[in-house]
């Protein structure tokens, strides 16, 4: 008999994509052949997992299902199902609008696609927790999802209404992923979550983040442990003892700062002040130096002032953050600010706000790149493209940060890591060479 071919789409965050790999995992496991983001799907069935966090990601998602529901209008897919948090939040509305979906599953039961795909038993009887993920990333990283949810509940943000609450994973069985994929040749790994610096409150009310990167870091075969999505407010300080002491832990760190003007902060929620979010950055660069920071900052927040944006623009050039995104408010369903705020800042004066904050971070961007020229960088190597290896030093997180070039004339191995020599540098891009 034939294996059917299940092809997934993923959308959105890495968060997403555990989710994904978690689910061909268990359908590989289970006698199927799956593919993840094929151009061209040929498989019979189509599983597309979504984003419903912003009306950009909510309408790439929406195109998507309606391409797909259009594949198999005309015959080139069998069966197409969704998932994720588009269909958490929107499902009736979803249901009646695009009847060409076979079935809609949320962020939470979408395990049920097992029992709903062919006869290949039950989730009672597949132990989903420890079925190996089926990796769609290079084989020598992978993300580690170490919770579900949030508590934060900040104005804008539809999180909490797509996830729920803060769920953190056992520990021990965090540990044993990470043990299960060294086995299997990963050696980097993205702490992900909501936010991660929260994890171990809803077990026992305490911070349990340190704990849990400190074992990480202690297992053997681990070489690099980079940590995504922080909160400002009570920050768990021991969480930089183990940067700083642990040489397999990344001095990296993600944490959206959002804004910085102190009405700003009250508004979106933050729980934190201007003067706690300084201390809080000059206390980071202080414990543990060298330390890249990466941070995310919003513009256009109702009741943004012109003095509210020049605070937002003086606090960037005062922080020189390594790397920085930076978005326009846009007013979510459901959310505190929806409900009780007007969507106040015109549309040409957030984009306005927007360009020039970027336009500032590019060339903070492009002189900390530059100051590493001629100075000495551990790399992993990637993949090979065109005439380059790329990699990344422990600065840089896959996708979304620079990337080290290496001549492919030197001949390296993916996934190995180097010592490398900064030869040239641009604001997304650095050239090295083993050759030192």
């Amino acid at each position: 008999m034939t294996k059917k071919t299940i092809d997934f789409i993923t959308l959105g965050c890495s968060k997403n994509l555990v989710d994904s790999e978690k689910l061909m995992g268990l359908f590989e496991a289970n006698g199927y052949h799956v593919t993840h983001d094929s151009d061209d799907p040929q498989g019979e069935i189509v599983v597309i997992n979504t984003c419903g966090f912003i009306e950009d990601a909510k309408q790439e998602s929406i195109d998507t299902i309606l391409e797909f529901a259009q594949a198999k209008t005309e015959g080139r897919i069998e069966r197409l199902y969704v998932m994720g948090c588009l269909s958490e939040r929107y499902l009736a509305d979803l249901e009646a609008e695009i009847p060409e979906v076979d079935g809609w599953y949320g962020k939470f039961n979408y395990k049920e696609l097992l029992n709903t795909i062919g006869t290949i038993g039950t989730i009672d009887t597949i132990d989903t927790i420890t079925a190996p993920r089926h990796l769609t990333t290079p084989r020598h990283y992978a993300y580690i999802k170490i919770s579900e949810g949030c508590d934060r509940h900040c104005a804008y943000c539809a999180i909490p209404i797509i996830t729920g609450k803060h769920q953190s994973r056992p520990m021990e069985e965090i540990l044993e992923e990470v043990r299960a994929l060294v086995a299997q040749g990963t050696k980097e790994f993205q702490v992900i979550a909501q936010e991660l610096t929260y994890y171990g409150i809803d077990i026992d009310g305490k911070q349990h983040i340190a704990e849990l990167i400190e074992k990480m870091a202690d297992v053997e075969g681990v070489e690099w442990i980079r940590l995504h999505y922080a909160y400002p407010a009570h920050f768990p300080w021991d969480l930089l003892r183990v940067m700083r002491e642990k040489k397999n832990v990344c001095k990296y760190l993600d944490i959206a700062l959002q804004h910085i003007s102190d009405p700003m902060l009250a508004r979106m929620q933050r729980h934190v002040t201007k003067e706690e979010t300084y201390e809080l950055v000059k206390r980071m660069r202080e414990e543990v130096p060298g330390i890249h920071l990466r941070t995310t900052l919003m513009v256009g927040f109702p009741g943004e002032t012109d003095e509210d944006y020049q605070e937002l623009l003086d606090f960037t050039r005062w922080a020189r953050f390594e790397r920085m995104g930076a978005f326009a408010y846009s007013e979510e369903d459901g959310t505190y600010s929806a409900k009780h705020y007007k969507d106040d800042v015109p549309a040409d004066v957030k984009q306005a706000r927007l360009d020039r904050l970027m336009r500032v971070q590019q060339q903070i961007s492009a002189e900390i790149e530059a100051a590493k020229i001629g100075k000495t960088l551990h790399v992993v190597i990637d993949r090979i493209e065109g005439d380059w290896y790329v990699g990344r030093s422990e600065f840089c997180s896959p996708e979304v940060d620079p990337e080290v070039l290496i001549p492919s004339s030197e001949s390296l191995t993916i996934g190995a890591f180097y010592d490398v020599k900064v030869t040239d540098a641009e604001e997304f891009d650095i050239y090295a060479t083993t050759r030192i």
